[in-house]
C-alpha cells in the first residue's frame, strides 16, 4: 500500500500530514502528485470527495518550500480558482493546514467581505491566494493585485465555474498571467467548454481520471418519496424525528424556499438554518461553523452551496425539492457518505418532479425506486423499495452497486479532504485519523482539502 512518504514530498510536510493522522493517499493524491511534482500541467477529472484538494495543495506546498523567496507587494505566487466563498475559504484552510510547519502566506479573496482587508493582505504579497473570480477581477482591474508573477494556477471545479457564468471572467483572468506557468484544472464532469479551456490552457497536461463522470456516490443508500408538494413540510418533520438523522443538510431550488424551510423546521423544534447567496458573508460563516460545531443539527441551503459544504458526520442529505441540472444531484448527494463513511439520500419528489427524477436516473444510470412511508423510521435497510421500470437510457450496469448505483474504482472520497478524511465519517483507504468531535478542522483529503 502507497503512503505519502513513497511520493516523495518533502520531510517538512510529511510532518505535518502525520500530526493530522494521515499516512495513506487517495488515489487521485497517488495519481496526480507524481505528475505535479515535475512541474507538469494537469488535466483531473474527480468528484467532490475524492480528496483532489490535497492533491494538488501538497505539490505546491512543495514547490513553494524549495524556493522560500518572498512574495513581491501585491502579487501572488500561487493563484487557486474557486466557484464558492465557502469552498475558497476551505482550501485556503487545507494550505495552511498542511503546510503549518513551513507558514506560507495564505490569503482569501471573496465577494460579500469589505475591500479594504483584502487590500490590506495583498499589500503585503502572497505565497498561495484563494478566490472567487468576479472579486478577483475587481483587484485586478484596480491595480492592486498584478498577476504577472504567478507560478502557479489551479481551476477547482471548473464546471461548477462554468454553471455560474465564470467562463469569461476565467478567461479574462488568464490573460493577464505569464504564459511560463503551471496549470491545474479540476472538474467533475467534462462538458464541451471545459474541454475546451483545457485546450487553451494546458501544455501537454497529464490527465487522472479518478471517478467515472455523474456517478453518485457509492456509499450513499439513496431513497425517494413520493409525495404532494403540499404535504412536504410535514413529510419532512416527521424524517427528522428519526434518531438516526444526527446531521442533515436539507435542500432546496431557491432562496426564499431555504428560508421558508429553516423556519418551518425551528417552529418544529428542529434546529435549523438557511445559507444562500443572499446571506452576507458573515451569516454564512456563523452558520456553518454552528453546523460543524453540532449546535445546529439541519442546514438548509441552495445549490450554490453543494459543493461548498465540506463538513464532518453529515448524516443525511435531504432533496426537499429535486434539482433542475441533474448534476447538481450528484453533488448535493456527495456531502455525505464521506471519508469511508456511509450516508443517506432522501429526495421528496411530487408528481411535477417526475421528469427531473428520470434525468437524474438517465444521468447517473440507476433506477432510484420509491421508499414505503412506513419506512420512515426505519433504523435498519430492510424497507421494501416499490420497483419501476429503468429510465430511459438503458438499465442500470450488470456491475452496479445498491440501488442500481454504479461500483466505482477504490473506496469513496471526499473532495479536498485531508489524506485522514476530515469529512462526515472514517477514515478510507485505510487512513488513521484522529478523533474529531465532529469540529471545524482544516479540510484535506486524508488530507482531505
Amino acid at each position: 500500500m502507497t503512503k505519502f512518504s513513497d511520493l516523495g514530498l518533502a520531510e517538512i510536510l510529511l510532518r505535518a500530514l502525520a500530526s493530522e493522522g494521515y499516512e495513506t493517499p487517495t488515489s487521485i493524491q497517488e495519481q496526480a502528485i507524481p505528475y505535479l511534482l515535475q512541474g507538469r500541467d494537469l488535466l483531473g477529472i474527480a468528484q467532490t470527495g475524492t480528496g483532489k484538494t490535497a492533491a494538488f495543495a501538497l505539490p505546491i506546498l512543495e514547490r513553494l518550500a524549495a524556493d522560500r523567496r518572498r512574495p513581491a507587494p501585491f502579487t501572488t505566487r500561487v493563484l487557486v480558482l474557486a466557484p464558492t466563498r465557502e469552498l475558497a475559504a476551505q482550501i485556503a484552510d487545507s494550505f495552511r493546514a498542511y503546510g503549518k510547519f513551513m507558514r506560507p502566506s495564505v490569503g482569501v479573496i471573496v465577494g460579500g467581505v469589505s475591500h479594504r482587508p483584502q487590500i490590506d493582505m495583498l499589500s503585503r504579497g502572497l505565497d498561495v491566494l484563494v478566490a472567487t473570480p468576479g472579486r478577483l477581477l475587481d483587484h485586478v482591474a484596480s491595480g492592486r493585485l498584478k498577476l504577472p508573477m504567478t507560478e502557479v494556477l489551479v481551476l477547482d471545479e471548473a464546471d461548477h465555474m462554468l454553471d455560474l457564468g465564470f467562463i469569461v471572467p476565467i478567461r479574462q483572468i488568464v490573460a493577464k498571467l505569464p504564459k511560463k506557468r503551471q496549470t491545474l484544472l479540476f472538474s467533475a464532469t467534462m462538458p464541451k467548454e471545459i474541454a475546451g479551456l483545457a485546450n487553451d490552457m494546458l501544455h501537454n497536461p497529464a490527465e487522472v481520471a479518478v471517478t467515472p463522470v455523474a456517478t453518485t456516490a457509492e456509499r450513499v443508500d439513496q431513497h425517494v418519496f413520493l409525495v404532494d408538494g403540499g404535504a412536504k413540510r410535514e413529510l419532512l418533520i416527521e424524517l427528522m424525528k428519526n434518531a438516526d438523522i444526527s446531521r442533515a443538510i436539507v435542500f432546496t431550488r431557491t432562496k426564499r424556499g431555504a428560508d421558508r424551510v429553516a423556519e418551518h423546521l425551528d417552529a418544529a423544534g428542529v434546529g435549523a438554518e438557511a445559507i444562500h447567496g443572499n446571506k452576507s458573508q458573515s451569516q454564512r460563516i456563523r452558520a456553518l461553523d454552528s453546523f460543524r460545531k453540532g449546535q445546529t443539527r439541519v442546514l438548509v441551503a441552495t445549490d450554490i452551496a453543494a459543493r461548498g459544504i465540506d463538513v464532518d458526520g453529515v448524516s443525511h442529505v435531504v432533496n426537499y425539492e429535486l434539482p433542475e441540472v441533474p448534476e447538481a444531484y450528484v453533488h448535493r448527494i456527495g456531502r455525505t457518505a464521506r471519508a469511508g463513511a456511509s450516508g443517506r439520500a432522501i429526495s421528496l419528489c411530487d408528481n411535477a418532479e417526475r421528469p427531473l427524477l428520470r434525468q437524474i436516473e438517465k444521468l447517473t444510470r440507476q433506477t432510484l425506486a420509491f421508499t414505503d412511508r412506513r419506512s420512515v423510521h426505519s433504523r435498519n435497510d430492510d424497507e421494501t423499495p416499490v420497483r419501476r421500470a429503468p429510465p430511459r437510457g438503458g438499465a442500470p450496469k450488470a456491475n452496479a452497486g445498491r440501488n442500481g448505483q454504479p461500483r466505482r474504482e477504490g473506496g469513496p472520497h471526499r473532495d479536498g479532504q485531508r489524506p485522514g478524511a476530515q469529512r462526515p465519517g472514517g477514515p478510507a483507504n485505510g487512513q488513521k485519523r484522529r478523533a474529531s468531535g465532529g469540529g471545524n478542522r482544516p479540510q484535506g483529503s486524508r488530507p482531505q482539502a
